[in-house]
């Protein structure tokens, strides 16, 4: 074995040496806080039997249908969550968190954002959301409700920049449901559960607004000068068509100068009508 064999073992050693070291030092440590647990937590019994039935007053807690209690013994997590109703702790080991189980709703400020087709909106939104495990929610995140607000913000503007302003405008609410699954498989592991995500209010800026309004105008005009151009087409084909049947009975041509005569005299008003015989022009102009 080389000199340089032997030192990469000798250093191997002592770092394994040191590991195991370390490992007997917690072990130790975890002993002894158990012995200190274990003594604080019949002194704290003792006392409370001394001091009974006083005692029982700060030993009993009360929780609502909609709350739960995380119980902390000296630090570390005692069961499961309490309540609801009536639990019992140490008064001087124990210690709990209230959990709100009952749906919270929070406004998700307006983010500015730049869409894919780079045009700048800014958009808002609510959320729904509700505690299903109140021991998680408590240990694995430091504040829930922040962590929560603070991601739906941080969701919402990654899924805005990647689409454009007309499947924004479009598609709102596929965007709501895909925003709301993406928010859960990040907070489930929080003991969050989304229930709900809705996109409240695009705002587009006033030049965009104009120009759109611009464009929605010119388009309803032109439309409306096809559908006038449309009735003016059919309009004349009619005309022919009567034309073609008046030429061919000339009694008709009298019995519509009539009729105009009939709706001409219902009027209330100082047009003086003189009849001529349709029969006597076309005699004239046969001549």
């Amino acid at each position: 074995m080389t000199e340089r064999d032997r030192n990469k073992l000798s250093t191997e050693t002592d770092i394994f040496g040191d590991a195991n070291e370390d490992v007997q030092s917690d072990e130790a440590q975890t002993k002894q806080c158990s012995v200190c647990g274990l003594l604080l937590t019949a002194f704290s019994f003792l006392l409370i039997l001394i001091t009974f039935p006083v005692s029982v007053w700060s030993c009993m807690k009360i929780v609502q249908e909609y709350e739960r209690a995380v119980i902390f013994r000296l630090g570390r997590l005692r069961g499961g969550a309490k309540g609801p109703g009536i639990f019992w702790i140490l008064p001087c080991v124990d210690t709990f968190r209230k959990v709100d189980l009952r749906t919270v709703s929070f406004n998700i400020p307006p983010q500015e954002v730049l869409t894919k087709d780079s045009v700048t909106i800014m958009v808002d939104g609510v959320v729904y959301y509700r505690v299903f495990n109140p021991t998680v929610s408590i240990t694995k995140v430091e504040d829930a409700n922040c962590a929560t607000q603070m991601l739906a913000q941080t969701t919402l503007r990654n899924m805005l920049g990647t689409r454009s302003l007309a499947d924004i405008l479009r598609d709102r609410e596929e965007m709501a449901e895909h925003m709301e699954e993406v928010l859960y498989s990040a907070s489930k592991n929080w003991g969050i559960k989304v229930e709900r995500v809705e996109l409240k209010d695009v705002k587009l800026p006033p030049t965009l607004q104009r120009a759109m309004a611009a464009e929605a105008e010119a388009t309803r005009e032109a439309r409306a000068k096809v559908i006038a151009a449309e009735g003016e087409m059919k309009a004349s084909c009619a005309l022919k068509d009567a034309a073609c049947v008046m030429s061919e009975s000339p009694a008709a041509l009298q019995l519509r100068y009539l009729q105009t005569l009939t709706e001409i005299a219902t009027e209330n008003s100082s047009t003086v009508v003189f009849p001529f015989p349709v029969d006597l022009l076309t005699s004239l102009m046969n001549k």
